[in-house]
């Protein structure tokens, strides 16, 4: 990288900073905090969801899959697009009116309406340790663009552990500092750098250098160019998995309480939506292909780091890099926003403190913010695929809190136990087999088996006390 891409880079991250500084003296209460006063604009909060899902994990994830499998990869973000809609028509109307009438803040609060304090407690737990570790994938993409780009010729320290600490001490710094607010105004600016960086600079400059469409072709095999190029299993797989995230994601609650009204929230899916596919999923994964061309012997997603650092034009290089952590940091700071909203708002609160005021709250949610933060760092320096962590954290979720967030929308029996030993049955069950590395069926993921045992364990938990009830 040359002098005026680190200055690009530099003033990227003070910018980012000054934001969370801002905010900082700006929220006066919980409101402010963890939902933005609920009187975001539908274009803010329709951006910041996309950029807090789409973020660098997928980011680099999706570079990761275009240099394996070529355009089949956007299929990833097809799903992304699917749950979107389907989440704006069919659960957004009941949680706004309930949100109008309770004034709700987290996830949970929503279950505990429905289910009742020991549910919501479960499911808090479940929420904030799976945001904690989506949070460090997070840390982990940005840590392995900065090891790949600006950093990879330090001698003092290895380029990736010094990148993890750089990356996680920026996001907690203005996250810590400016709470929601911070993190959508930023994931909007975030956003906008992100899709210009890469469309107006990013994939034409890589086509170009290359040598031009018809080369890049000639240069992959020809599978590469097929949306078929994926097994189904890996499609019904990536389906499972995002898909439901739609109903069950504490940022995406956030978002939808921080709207002024229904029509707010369907807006801000509908444009998060169209903005993960085809924008990004086609961006994101051509960019991958021409990483193989000019590095076809490297881990996958180190491919595209290597790509942005090495065959991009001097001060583009800057701007693409600054618009890849964009992406990464505006989902870190919604992880870690998220899972500090359920530790604080769902557990302490409510069983630690005694009427504590907004004042007070909003300091221990910046603490625990900072200590959700150092775990991240941890989780982070534990794996070394980022798709990996990301998506055996949405099974965890997924696995169990859909099944009784489903029945909570669409049930008439909104009956606490058998929510609750569907939500541990299904959670348990897939923390094993991820764990444990077990599939029953070869090729499927975890997640499916897990929300098949939360159905069943619901629907017999039902019979069983229903039928306990009448004696």
């Amino acid at each position: 990288m040359a002098f005026v891409d680190y200055c690009i880079f530099v003033f990227y991250f003070l910018m980012v900073l000054a934001v969370g500084i801002y905010f900082y003296f700006k929220n006066s209460n919980r409101e402010d905090y963890f939902v933005g006063g609920r009187n975001m604009s539908p274009v803010h909060i329709g951006i910041s969801i996309v950029a807090t899902d789409v973020g660098g994990g997928f980011s680099i994830g999706l570079g990761g899959l275009g240099y394996l499998m070529g355009i089949a990869g956007s299929w990833l973000l097809f799903s992304g697009l699917i749950g979107a809609w389907m989440a704006a028509v069919l659960i957004i109307p009941r949680l706004k009116s309930m949100d109008k009438k309770y004034g709700m803040l987290t996830y949970p609060d929503f279950l505990r309406k429905i289910y009742g304090p020991g549910v919501a407690l479960v499911a808090a737990i479940i929420s904030g340790l799976g945001y904690l570790g989506f949070a460090g994938g997070q840390i982990l993409a940005g840590a392995k663009l900065a090891a790949g780009t600006v950093f990879s010729n330090l001698t003092v320290m290895e380029p990736l552990t010094f990148s993890l600490f750089i990356m996680a001490s920026v996001v907690i710094a203005y996250t810590v500092l400016g709470g929601l607010k911070a993190v959508v105004y930023t994931d909007t600016i975030q956003w906008v750098v992100l899709l210009f960086g890469l469309a107006i600079f990013g994939v034409p400059f890589a086509i170009q250098k290359v040598g031009g469409l018809a080369q890049l072709r000639a240069s992959l095999p020809a599978e590469f160019f097929s949306l078929g190029n994926i097994s189904p299993a890996r499609f019904i797989n990536w389906f499972f998995t995002i898909v439901p995230i739609w109903f069950i994601a504490m940022t995406l609650y956030q978002r939808i309480y921080a709207t002024k009204n229904v029509r707010d929230a369907r807006i801000s899916f509908y444009i998060a939506g169209l903005l993960e596919y085809p924008v990004m999923a086609f961006l994101g994964v051509v960019l991958g292909m021409v990483a193989r061309v000019f590095f076809p012997n490297v881990e996958a997603e180190m491919g595209l780091p290597m790509l942005l650092k090495d065959v991009l034009p001097i001060g583009i290089t800057g701007i693409i890099i600054s618009a890849y952590f964009s992406a990464i940091m505006s989902t870190a700071d919604s992880c870690l926003i998220a899972s500090s909203g359920n530790f604080v708002n769902d557990i302490i609160a409510r069983y630690f403190l005694k009427k504590p005021t907004d004042a007070k709250l909003v300091k221990i949610s910046q603490i625990v913010t900072l200590i959700i933060g150092l775990l991240t760092l941890v989780i982070a320096s534990r794996f070394t695929t980022v798709l990996e962590i990301i998506l055996h954290t949405y099974s965890f979720m997924v696995g169990g809190l859909l099944v009784p967030t489903l029945f909570a929308f669409f049930g008439k029996n909104h009956h606490p136990t058998a929510a609750l030993l569907s939500m541990l049955t299904g959670g348990i069950l897939t923390l094993v087999l991820i764990f444990t590395q077990h599939t029953f069926i070869e090729g499927i993921d975890e997640s499916i088996f897990g929300i098949m045992a939360s159905f069943v364990t619901f629907i017999l938990s039902l019979f069983v006390l229903k039928k306990l009830e009448r004696k």
